[in-house]
């Protein structure tokens, strides 16, 4: 399901009507989805209908990698959806001179340059932490809470810096969306007809949709990595940023965009 609805979104966005940038960047993160939900949800099924729920220390260390890389990098992406949004309402007559393709290109860029130092860091520093007694992980799949619960030395230095990374990661993107949507709401207030602001506002409520639900997931994760919070919680905030919200994002996308939903209805009809 999140592979058909995030490919028919990729599809959709392709066509020449969507040349837009806010489309460019719906393309990154249907991609961004599909290989999130590709990386963790095979081998959690395969978990699901066999005996043998084994994986090898490289192939933990590859996956905690990728899930990281590519959800810090949907992070720095939907700040920077955001802040072309931004630049649509705010600035409506520089709009293509300021999201030329190249700045768009130099965002991803750098959104994925940013994303893989991060997770080249963690990786690196969890897998150097000494793990000693059970080598069972309370999870799904590999990731930084139920690895450090494993440790057996003191991970206080560890875990703050994983609240420093959090705050480079989540909150950092998280405020430069705040500031974007606040001179946003301005600027519609400044809409002299209902319909108008209606339809403007519109354009914007699937971003925050998408943004409140992953960051919201992310930062109760990793903001306490090693907190006295059930791993059963954990793992349900976990499902929700590597499966469920991959799933749902075309859904919210199309839904609420009626060019989007218009063009997907007359695919799927051919």
């Amino acid at each position: 399901i999140t592979i058909i609805g995030n490919l028919l979104i990729f599809m959709v966005t392709v066509h020449p009507s969507f040349r837009m940038p806010m489309y460019f960047f719906l393309r990154v993160l249907s991609f961004l989805d599909i290989s999130t939900a590709s990386i963790v949800v095979p081998k959690m099924l395969v978990n699901f209908l066999s005996e043998d729920r084994s994986i090898s220390y490289m192939g933990c260390a590859a996956q905690l990698y990728c899930v990281i890389f590519l959800a810090a990098t949907e992070c720095y992406i939907l700040a920077a959806m955001a802040y072309d949004r931004y630049v649509a309402i705010c600035n409506p007559l520089r709009y293509a001179i300021i999201m030329n393709s190249r700045v768009c290109l130099s965002l991803v860029l750098l959104s994925c340059c940013s994303g893989n130092v991060v997770s080249v860091v963690q990786t690196a520093w969890v897998f150097t932490l000494p793990f000693c007694g059970p080598r069972n992980i309370n999870y799904f799949f590999c990731d930084i809470p139920p690895l450090i619960m494993l440790c057996c030395t003191d991970t206080s230095l560890y875990e703050k810096q994983i609240i420093i990374a959090t705050a480079l990661v989540i909150f950092t993107p998280f405020c430069l969306i705040l500031v974007s949507y606040a001179c946003i709401i301005s600027s519609i207030l400044k809409i002299s007809s209902a319909e108008g602001r209606h339809k403007t506002f519109s354009t914007c409520s699937s971003h925050l949709t998408v943004v409140t639900l992953y960051y919201a997931s992310g930062t109760l994760i990793y903001l306490r990595p090693k907190s006295s919070n059930s791993q059963d919680t954990k793992k349900v905030l976990a499902l929700m940023y590597t499966a469920i919200i991959p799933t749902l994002n075309p859904l919210i996308y199309s839904l609420r965009n009626k060019e989007v939903k218009g063009l997907l209805i007359k695919i799927i009809a051919e």
